[in-house]
């Protein structure tokens, strides 16, 4: 897994081999974010990561220049995970009152938190500018998620959720959707 732009771009983290996560391909990754930066300024956004796996939808947000990352993982492997690579981005980190690490003398604001996205959602209080979803693919209560984002209000007035999501799933007649993008079996579908 790699960044493929921003502050940390370039930074590369092994995934162990016993994680059931499948991380985004850089190719669906990058276009992705290609597509993003005609509906964000990803510089001092607010950013939610919700079943965020490996992290790499994450880290690239907080290489990009996000203000804030909330990651949202219930694994406990990949929960550490991420928070390894969280703090392998700089040589001395140190442990601020959020729980993330101060850099070299900046906070990258990211709090990974450990917990089931879908409590995470009912209690949310904030808005985020972006909010990124990549459930597993065979999970039950996939189909609903865009409406819970919707209901509990996540996004701010002008911001963009993207739902990846496999090939069977089609939400264009969803009153949010914006458009769909499609690159190899990974499947984005953009709402505001």
């Amino acid at each position: 897994m790699r960044i493929i732009t921003g502050k940390y771009k370039g930074r590369h983290f092994d995934i162990p081999r016993s994680f059931k996560a499948r991380p985004t391909t850089d190719f669906a990754k990058e276009n992705i974010f290609n597509v993003l930066v005609q509906y964000i300024d990803f510089e001092d956004a607010t950013a939610l990561d919700l079943f965020s796996g490996t992290g790499s939808i994450s880290l690239e947000l907080l290489s990009r220049g996000c203000s804030q990352v909330v990651s949202v993982e219930l694994d406990r492997d990949h929960h550490r995970f991420i928070r390894e690579c969280i703090n392998s981005l700089s040589p001395n980190p140190s442990p601020n009152r959020e729980g993330s690490t101060d850099h070299e003398g900046t906070t990258p604001k990211i709090l990974p938190i450990r917990g089931d996205v879908f409590r995470f959602i009912k209690s949310c209080k904030q808005q985020y500018d972006l909010v990124f979803a990549d459930p597993p693919y065979a999970l039950k209560e996939l189909p609903q998620i865009p409406d819970l984002i919707f209901e509990r209000q996540l996004l701010k007035e002008d911001g963009i959720f993207v739902f990846e999501h496999g090939k069977d799933h089609d939400f264009s007649q969803h009153p949010h959707f914006v458009e769909h993008r499609s690159y190899g079996s990974v499947n984005f579908s953009l709402f505001k």
